[in-house]
Order: structure tokens, then C-alpha cells, then sequence
């Protein structure tokens, strides 16, 4: 057998469950005609519940039908671009659905980044509206002058859908505990609430196509390195209905989803919002994931569906009050977005006597590739599983990127797939790099084992992943130059217990001058989000360098324990 048959041969396959098959027959139906669908065959099963405020199929559909008549009012046509900066609220999901059966384009922004973040990614994206929150809205206001096409700006607030006897401690004392503020006055600003009472209860026809864009995903969230991902609509229907067929055991319209992840983050939309909706589940919504609610809320809402990343496994794990043997409604858990230590899975599965089930993915493709199979019998630890159905998979040699590999040989892994993007926003130069005759560059370093299980080595790029918040060093770095004191810096990642990662900052100073830490944290506070600066400082009379004076990230990252700061 030939190298390039190892993988054309896709030997994975063999792996598959009775019943999965290699390759499905998709249907053609977009994620907004998936609830039109379920809230005609499920109109009474309960779509979202947020703090005990519970919302039916019919009732979704009913409001994002008035949501698409809002922004019709406002003028958005097919193509426009909505920027939606919420956390995980009801006024998110009816958004979503509203802007993407109208046939505009959504772009989900972190509420936590930077005004310079948020700058960026509306200008780039060219959002015409915005839909925020009440306690950032005033921030929106202030940038607006500098968003080239924002015309309107809707907010909510967290008490716009509360229980009647959680609306009068809101309404007393929700300025008093900081989770509300008053919204200044300004032109073309809107409450959601007002807009959606003023309008009438007409059904929406969906205008969307399966190949229109859908979303535009942001990478990173900075202005040198963050990419719009383009993802259509066919990206994320198919990426539904490939996990679908991977999990043939939970039953459409019978199970219960933890809401737990961000939607502004590919991975929470895809296998909690699309992938919920689009079977009729109930959606347990968590804007803050602390491991106290999302136990909880497992258990108080009998959940069977537990995503999470790492981080918030490893909270549940060292919250010493959680019995986490008590759990017995879960039939499913999933972990995503980094690597699961091992240490944690074994802890897991002694408390819970559950497995989890483990995948991989990327932002360019919407995002889940592998997963390890349900019920698989000889766990493999350490892998990311094996290819979803109608996903081709190649390890190449890491010089060229052309050659394949043998089994067991570390190369660049590159992905085809429905699921995969189709490029960057306003970067063909870097969308042209990034996929080449259909096939995704992921930068990552993997091998494959005989039995088709593939394992992550390394990364290329050396992005930073922190309690599922991605981190580029470079941008970091580029910041901290503009401190006067800093000469040279290196920001390298290093595992964390409870963040799965951190970032660290090794310094140079000009002239070895002394300087705070708090300094540099204040610096960085003005520029970045709190999740984007450094966990330590590390000061250094040199960094490591290469011949040809590049960095020596690895020597950095593995002696960071034995450093000695010069001050």
C-alpha cells in the first residue's frame, strides 16, 4: 500500500458504529427552516429556558418571524451584515435566527473584547446594525462615530425575559448588583423589547439559500491576526447533520442540552444552538458558565447533553460541594476546543462512572472534523478520534505540505469536508494559502495510527488556548512593545490545571530597567481583555535565539519552571 493510499482508503471507516454510515444524504434545508419545521411538528416543546423563563418552539419561531419584520423595517437586505455582541440570552437566539432567515449575514462578537476588537471586526465585517447588551451599550454608542456603517443599535437587558417572581428583585436591584444600567440616549438607539411589541404576529418566509453566507466567524479578535471566517449556510446545515448521524441515540424532540458554551464561539453554536435546534431539544441557557450553575441546572432541568470545553470539566472537578455521582440524567458528554488532559478524564470517569467523548476542530470548519466514536469499547486515550462521515483526511509532510505520511508519522494535518469554510473575509490571499484544491491547511502537527485514530502533537502557529478564549501571542507581544520600557518580549503558552493553558510573558527592558508587573497588567488592561493578558511576567537579561535570531519559543516554554528573572 502506497503512503497516499493510507488515507484515501480512509481506514477509519472501519471504526464507525453499526448504522453510521461513511457518507449521508444530506438534506437541503437551512438551520432557520430547521425550527420552522420543529415548531410546526413540536410547537409545545419547550425551545429555551433562561433563569426559570421557559419559551416553546411556536413562541421562538413567532418571535424571530418578528425579529426578520424589525429588521425588514429597518432596511437590512439579503447580503447585509448584523453584528450580534450578547451572551448566551433568549434575545441571542431569536437574533441569530431572525438575521439568518432574512438571508443577512450574522457576526457574533464576544461581549468581553476590547473596543478596539469590536471596532475591527464591524468595520471589516461592514455591520449595519448592532444588537448588545444594556451594560456595554454605552460603549457602542461611544465608538460609534467609528463604525463606518452602523446605523441603528438595539440592546436588551438580562431582566427582558425573567419568571414574574425574578422581574420586581431585577427591576429593585438589578443597578444596585451592577447587571443593568441606564442606556444614554441617542439616535437610532433601540430597546428590544419596544421594537418586538410594535409588531405584528406575521409569518416569515425564509429567503435564505443553502448557499448563501450565513456567518462571518472571527478568529481571534484583534486587528493584526483576526480572520472573518465565511461559513454558509450549507457549512453549517451539513456540520448538523453530520453529528446527527454520529449520535443516532438521542432522540429529536426528547433531549435536554447544557447552554453552557458561548454561541459567539463557533464550537457552542454549532453543537449547542444549531445542533439543539435543529433536532427540537430544550436549550438550558447559562450566560456565566460557573460550575455551581451548570450543575445545577443538570440537574434541576434533567439534562442529557453536556458540551463543554476542558476548563469548565476540570471547574466541575474541583468544586469539592458537587457530588458529581449524583448526576444521572446524562447521557451524553462532549469536550472540544483544546486537549482534555488525561488526568481529568480519568477523574471524571471515577466520579461519574461516564466517559467523555472527545473531538476536534477549527473555526474554518464549523468546527467539528473528529470525535471519537459513541460506545467505543478500547478508549484511545490521548486521540481526537476519527473523521466525521464525508470528511477526507490527510497527514502531510510538514516542508511541503504535498506528500503524505506513513502511519505513526507526525505531519500537518489537512482536512475536506462539507463542513469546511469558504475562506477568509476580504484575505484571498490567505484563503488561497489556508485551502488548496479543496483541502484545509490546519496548521496543527498529527499522526494516525493503523486503526485510523488521529492524535494532535503539536501546534504550528502557537496560539494559546485559555479556558476556551483564543490568544495569539503575536498581538500580545505587539502591545507590549509599545510599553517604553520593554525591548523585547516573548509570550509562549504553558498548560494550566484549571485554564488548560496561560500565557506568559518573558520581558527584556531597556537598559535591564526594573519594572512592576502591576505596571504592565494596567498597560495591557487599556488595549486588551482581561482573558488576553498575561498570567505572569518573566523578566530575562536575553531570549533565546536561533542562528538566524529567531525566538526560541520551546526552550522558553520548557524552562520557564527553572528561569531565573533578573528582577
Amino acid at each position: 500500500m502506497n503512503q497516499q493510499s493510507l488515507y484515501m482508503n480512509q481506514p477509519w471507516i472501519k471504526q464507525y458504529p453499526d448504522g453510521i454510515g461513511h457518507s449521508i444524504d444530506y438534506q437541503q434545508i437551512t438551520i432557520s427552516e430547521f425550527l420552522k419545521r420543529n415548531a410546526k411538528d413540536y410547537p409545545d416543546k419547550i425551545a429555551l429556558i433562561f433563569e426559570g423563563y421557559e419559551i416553546n418552539y411556536a413562541t421562538l419561531k413567532q418571535m424571530t418571524d418578528q425579529f426578520s419584520h424589525c429588521l425588514q423595517k429597518f432596511d437590512v437586505k439579503k447580503g447585509d451584515c448584523i453584528g450580534v455582541i450578547l451572551p448566551n440570552i433568549i434575545p441571542a437566539v431569536v437574533s441569530y435566527f431572525g438575521i439568518l432567515q432574512l438571508g443577512a449575514v450574522v457576526v457574533f462578537i464576544n461581549p468581553a473584547s476590547s473596543d478596539r476588537d469590536i471596532e475591527y471586526q464591524l468595520n471589516d465585517s461592514e455591520a449595519s446594525i448592532i444588537i448588545t447588551l444594556d451594560l456595554i451599550c454605552n460603549r457602542i454608542i461611544d465608538l460609534r462615530p467609528r463604525l463606518v456603517n452602523v446605523k441603528q443599535i438595539i440592546y436588551t437587558t438580562l431582566g427582558d425575559y425573567l419568571p414574574f417572581s425574578k422581574r420586581i428583585p431585577f427591576s429593585l436591584l438589578g443597578k444596585r448588583r451592577k447587571i443593568t444600567i441606564s442606556v444614554n440616549k441617542a439616535h437610532g438607539v433601540y430597546r428590544w423589547k419596544n421594537l418586538l411589541k410594535n409588531l405584528e404576529d406575521l409569518a416569515f418566509p425564509s429567503v435564505s439559500d443553502f448557499e448563501d453566507i450565513a456567518i462571518y466567524q472571527y478568529t481571534s479578535g484583534t486587528t493584526g491576526a483576526s480572520k472573518g471566517v465565511v461559513l454558509t449556510h450549507n457549512n453549517l446545515s451539513k456540520q448538523v447533520q453530520q453529528l446527527s448521524s454520529w449520535f443516532q441515540f438521542l432522540k429529536t424532540g426528547e433531549e435536554c442540552i447544557i447552554g453552557a458554551l458561548p454561541f459567539f464561539h463557533i464550537f457552542g453554536l454549532s453543537t449547542v444552538l444549531n445542533y439543539a435546534i435543529s433536532n427540537a431539544w430544550t436549550i438550558i441557557l447559562l450566560p456565566k458558565p460557573h460550575p455551581n450553575l451548570i450543575y445545577d441546572a443538570i440537574n434541576r432541568y434533567h439534562v442529557s447533553i453536556v458540551p463543554l470545553v476542558p476548563a469548565m470539566y476540570k471547574a466541575l472537578l474541583d468544586c469539592y460541594m458537587l457530588d458529581l455521582s449524583k448526576i444521572d440524567s446524562v447521557k451524553l458528554y462532549i469536550s472540544g476546543s483544546e486537549a482534555l488532559h488525561i488526568e481529568t478524564l480519568k477523574a471524571f470517569v471515577k466520579q461519574t462512572g461516564h466517559t467523555i467523548v472527545e473531538g476536534y476542530g477549527l473555526t474554518e470548519a464549523s468546527p467539528v472534523t473528529h470525535i471519537m466514536p459513541p460506545n467505543y469499547k478500547k478508549r484511545k486515550l490521548g486521540s481526537i478520534g476519527i473523521p466525521l462521515p464525508d470528511t477526507q483526511c490527510r497527514i502531510v509532510d510538514l516542508e511541503t505540505g504535498e506528500s503524505d505520511v506513513p502511519f505513526g508519522e507526525p505531519g500537518e494535518l489537512i482536512i475536506k469536508g462539507p463542513q469546511i469554510m469558504a475562506g477568509y473575509l476580504n484575505r484571498p490571499m490567505e484563503s488561497s494559502c489556508t485551502i488548496k484544491d479543496g483541502w484545509i491547511y490546519t496548521q496543527d502537527i498529527a499522526t494516525m495510527d493503523q486503526d485510523g485514530f488521529f492524535y494532535i502533537i503539536d501546534r504550528k502557529n502557537d496560539m494559546i488556548i485559555s479556558r476556551g478564549y483564543y490568544i495569539y501571542p503575536r498581538e500580545v507581544e505587539e502591545l507590549l512593545l509599545e510599553h517604553p520600557k520593554v525591548k523585547e518580549t516573548c509570550v509562549v503558552n504553558y498548560p494550566s490545571p484549571k485554564q488548560g493553558e496561560i500565557a506568559i510573558a518573558f520581558i527584556v527592558t531597556v537598559d535591564n530597567e526594573p519594572i512592576q508587573t502591576k505596571e504592565l497588567v494596567d498597560f495591557c488592561k487599556e488595549k486588551i481583555p482581561e482573558y488576553k493578558i498575561p498570567c505572569q511576567f518573566l523578566f530575562l537579561e536575553k531570549l533565546p535565539k536561533n542562528s538566524v535570531g529567531k525566538i526560541l519559543r520551546r526552550v522558553l516554554r520548557d524552562n520557564r519552571g527553572r528561569t531565573k528573572p533578573t528582577h
